[in-house]
């Protein structure tokens, strides 16, 4: 028995130095953002929000972590400059730049672009990527009825709308969001017509798909504090009572946050993410069962969690006319991501080994504890104080 145990505290060590060793917090390289605005009188501008830093590396969204690109050290160079250093580090960039991306009419033909104003923000919190403004301009011919946009997949996921301006009348309209994530243009957009928007139920599964990747993959400090949790107890019963507590408040301070009426900043709230998966580390190795103390601390956490689910989604913002569907459909996709943790979890540990009376010696107060220290990393790692 005392051989079992040992192997089996080996196995559990070396199981969780393999999941998690590799996990630092770094820079999830989001996806542009393209908004295309075409006047009555065939003037084309086009803003592009990304992260410069990224373009100039190459670092795109196949890494989860920019930490595994090979050139992960440029980048973090790149990031340290102000606005004023990297502004000639694009200027070198910007003819590739400009050949690799087009816009073009519904006769494929290529409109001529040229860069008009690039706005990079001061450096401010390092933890956060620095998303900075592209501006070009062309014309389009005024027969032109649609026209579609391309962003080569070396750059990055993209999302791209377009908005028809009538600027006599003062008015425009905004067509939906298309998401690429693959190396081809969008689809064709209308200048002249005001195109009928898409059902309903393809807003629910663009962010359901949208909440669920930003736990899986994603969302590794959201992975160890689910995770913390289900260590915390594998029966049912505790573990839905924190779940749900957990649920409730970052579906408030998400929903808060994404009206404006609520917000923090992300030098804040990031370290303070970490330090709460270093309390649910730290407590599951002194804390016995489950108290209503920690029900209400999982709550506060949860709160700080939805600010943070709150900085992502803030980026795409909400459809018009469907807001309350849309953050109910991230939350739902959260929820997917939570549980597939939860259930991986299970099989992986809790099934086999939950009900040992070993379990908590062997498996949860060694787990715990490099949660706790992994988080604890992240959280000085997010003061930002050497940076």
């Amino acid at each position: 028995m005392a051989l079992l145990h040992q192997f089996m505290h080996q196995f559990i060590l070396f199981f969780l130095l393999l999941t998690f060793s590799s996990i630092s917090y770094a820079d999830l390289v989001k996806p542009a953002l393209i908004e295309i605005n075409v006047n009555k009188q065939g003037h084309v501008a086009i803003e592009i929000r990304a992260s410069i830093e990224a373009l100039l590396t190459g670092i795109n969204g196949r890494y989860k972590n920019t930490k595994d690109a090979p050139n992960a050290a440029e980048y973090d160079h790149l990031r340290q400059m102000s606005s004023e250093q990297l502004l000639p580090e694009f200027e070198k960039f910007k003819v590739n730049f400009l050949n690799k991306i087009y816009l073009e009419d519904n006769q494929q033909h290529k409109i001529p672009l040229s860069l008009s104003k690039v706005e990079i923000p001061e450096r401010g919190y390092t933890k956060v990527p620095r998303i900075s403004v592209i501006s070009v301009q062309g014309q389009v011919d005024l027969s032109t009825q649609s026209v579609r946009w391309y962003y080569p997949l070396s750059f990055g996921d993209y999302a791209v709308r377009l908005r028809q301006v009538d600027l006599e009348k003062q008015k425009f309209h905004w067509s939906e969001w298309q998401w690429v994530r693959s190396d081809e243009p969008s689809d064709l957009m209308s200048i002249t017509e005001i195109v009928a928007r898409k059902p309903l139920i393809n807003t629910i599964g663009n962010y359901i798909e949208l909440g669920y990747k930003h736990i899986l993959p994603k969302g590794t400090d959201h992975i160890l504090f689910i995770f913390g949790l289900f260590l915390f107890s594998s029966a049912f019963r505790p573990l839905l009572w924190q779940i749900t507590m957990f649920t409730i408040a970052h579906t408030i301070t998400l929903g808060l946050a994404m009206n404006g009426v609520f917000d923090l900043p992300e030098r804040i709230v990031q370290p303070l993410i970490a330090l709460s998966i270093v309390y649910v580390g730290v407590e599951n190795v002194f804390n016995n069962g489950l108290q209503k103390s920690r029900l209400a601390l999982v709550f506060g956490f949860g709160l700080l969690h939805g600010l943070g689910f709150a900085s992502m989604l803030a980026d795409f913002g909400m459809p018009e006319g469907a807001f309350v569907t849309a953050l109910i459909s991230f939350n739902i996709g959260v929820e997917l991501g939570q549980l597939s943790i939860l259930f991986g979890a299970f099989l992986l540990i809790g099934l086999w080994f939950g009900q040992r009376a070993w379990y908590k010696t062997l498996v949860i107060n060694p787990a715990s504890i490099m949660i706790a220290l992994i988080a604890f990393y992240w959280f000085i790692d997010r003061l930002a104080l050497f940076t």
